[in-house]
C-alpha cells in the first residue's frame, strides 16, 4: 500500500523578484541551472516485480528559483543554532551568511544568540554579522552564536522577529529544534505575516526522517571511531581485557553502529532498536563469556539510549522535551563485573565515555561539504518565500520536507536493514538476543 504522505511546501506568496543568481534555464551550456517548482523527486525509489509503483508521492525539488520571493536589498534574514553541540554548526552559520551576502545582495544578516531564548525580549541581543566574524569560523568546533535546549514561548519568538523587522529565520537543530520551527511557523501563518522559517537538520544521532545523513554525523563517528580504536588496545593490553563504550544516540544507535563498522574492532554492539536480554544461555552475558574464554578480549560499544526497559528510571525530560535515559553504561559495566565474579573468572573491563567529545570538534571534509549544501538550499528556499519546511536529503537529492513529516516521527535503524547486516558481519554477534 502506498503511504499517505503530505508533501505540500506552504509559499508565502507569489515570487515577483528576478533572482540575482548567475543561472539559467538551458541546458547543455556549463551554466547551473535553476529549479522549478514543479519537479519532484519520488518518494518511492525501488519496488518489487509486479507491484505497483507509487508515483504520487514525492518531494518538492530544491535549488535556486528563477523568481523570489523577497527583495534581496529590502531583505533582514536571521540564523539560530539550537540543542546540542554538534560537528559543522559554524560551517552552516558561514555558507548561510555567504549565500545570503554575496550571491543575494542581502546585508542585513542577524546571528541570533543562545538559541530559542535568544529570539526572546529576554536574552541577548542580535548580532549584525560581518564578513570579518564568519570568515575563519568553519575552522573550529561549536557554534559561534551559543546553543541552548528548550523552547520559548512562541508568541514572544513572533513578536521578536517582527520587532526586528526579520523576513527570514533560519534554524538549525535537530527535531526538537524543529518542533520549535514548526510552531513558530504556524504562529507566523496565523497571524498572516510575511516570514519565512527554514530549518537545517542536525543531530550527530542522524534521527531526523526523510534526511539521509545529518551533518555532523560522520565527524562524530570518526571521532568515535578513535575511541574504539583505543579501546581495543585496551581490552588486548591486560589479561582478559573488556573495553566498553557508551555512545550517544538518545532514541536511534547510528553513532555506535557506523563507528563499529568503521572501526571493524568491535565485537558487541548494543543499540536502542535492538532489546537486549542479558541473561540465559544465548543472552549477552553469556555469549561475552564465550568470547572471553574464545579470545580472552572484547570491545563493547552501547549506545545511550539501549536497554532502557532494563533500569528503573524516572520519568524525566529535558528541557527540549526528550525523555532523559538511565546511564545504560554504569549499568552494564556492574551487571558485567558481576556476572565474570560469580563465574570465578578474572577480567579487566576499561569503562569509557567519551558522550561529549565527538560533537564538540571541527567538522570533517564530507560533513563540511554537507553543511554547505544544507545551508546554500535552506537560502534558496526561503529568498522564495517557502516556509515551515526542513531541508532534506533523499538519495543524494536535496528536497524541501515540510516540517509537521519530518517530526512525526524518528529515524531508526532498520534491525533488517544493511547497517545492521554490517554491524554483525563486522562483530560475529548475534542479530538478536534471545
Amino acid at each position: 500500500m502506498a503511504l499517505v504522505l503530505d508533501t505540500t511546501i506552504q509559499q508565502l506568496g507569489p515570487c515577483l523578484f528576478d533572482s540575482p543568481l548567475a543561472l539559467n534555464t538551458v541546458e547543455g551550456d556549463c551554466i547551473g541551472n535553476f529549479v522549478s517548482d514543479r519537479t519532484r523527486v519520488r518518494y518511492q525509489v525501488e519496488w518489487d516485480e509486479g507491484e505497483t509503483q507509487d508515483q504520487e508521492t514525492g518531494f518538492e525539488k530544491a535549488g535556486p528559483r528563477e523568481k523570489i520571493f523577497f527583495d534581496p536589498a529590502k531583505t533582514r534574514a536571521a540564523v539560530v543554532t539550537c540543542g546540542g553541540l554538534c560537528p559543522g554548526l559554524n560551517n552552516v552559520i558561514r555558507s548561510v551568511f555567504l549565500e545570503l551576502f554575496y550571491n543575494y545582495g542581502v546585508r542585513e544578516i542577524l546571528g541570533v544568540q543562545n538559541g530559542f531564548r535568544g529570539l526572546t525580549f529576554k536574552g541577548p541581543s542580535p548580532l549584525l554579522l560581518t564578513l570579518d566574524d564568519v570568515e575563519d569560523i568553519h575552522r573550529d568546533g561549536g557554534t559561534i552564536l551559543s546553543s541552548s535546549r528548550g523552547q520559548q514561548e512562541t508568541g514572544e519568538m513572533v513578536d521578536f522577529l517582527v520587532h526586528h523587522e526579520l523576513d527570514i529565520l533560519i534554524c538549525i537543530g535537530g527535531d526538537g529544534t524543529q518542533r520549535g520551527s514548526h510552531e513558530i511557523a504556524q504562529e507566523v501563518a496565523r497571524r498572516k505575516l510575511p516570514i519565512s522559517i527554514v530549518g537545517v537538520p542536525k543531530t550527530i544521532d542522524n534521527d531526523v526522517q526523510f534526511v539521509r545523513q545529518t551533518f555532523g554525523y560522520f565527524t562524530s563517528i570518526e571521532s568515535a571511531r578513535s575511541i574504539l580504536d583505543g579501546a581495543h588496545c585496551e581490552s588486548k593490553g591486560a589479561p582478559n581485557g573488556i573495553g566498553l563504550v557508551k555512545l550517544m544516540g538518545r532514541d536511534s544507535g547510528f553513532i555506535a553502529a557506523g563507528a563499529a563498522v568503521a572501526s571493524q574492532e568491535v565485537n558487541f554492539v548494543l543499540i536502542p532498536e535492538i532489546p537486549i536480554v542479558l541473561d540465559g544461555p544465548k543472552g549477552f552475558l553469556a555469549t561475552l563469556h564465550q568470547r572471553m574464554v574464545d579470545r580472552h578480549h572484547a570491545v563493547i560499544v552501547v549506545a545511550e539510549g539501549a536497554g532502557q526497559d532494563l533500569l528503573a528510571a524516572e520519568e524525566r525530560t529535558d528541557s527540549s522535551g526528550n525523555r532523559k535515559k538511565a546511564d545504560i553504561g554504569t549499568f552494564l559495566k556492574n551487571k558485567i563485573q558481576a556476572y565474570f565474579e560469580k563465574q570465578g573468572t578474572e577480567i579487566n573491563l576499561k569503562y569509557i565515555d567519551p558522550s561529549y567529545i565527538i560533537r564538540s570538534v571541527p567538522a570533517n571534509s564530507q560533513d563540511a561539504r554537507l553543511c554547505d549544501g544544507y545551508a546554500r538550499h535552506a537560502v534558496h528556499a526561503a529568498m522564495s518565500g517557502k516556509t515551515d519546511l526542513i531541508i532534506g536529503d533523499w538519495y543524494s537529492v536535496y528536497v524541501h520536507v515540510p516540517i509537521a513529516a519530518a517530526v512525526a516521527s524518528r529515524k531508526q535503524i532498520d534491525p533488517e536493514g544493511d547497517l545492521w547486516n554490517a554491524v554483525i558481519s563486522a562483530t560475529g554477534q548475534p542479530h538478536a538476543w534471545v
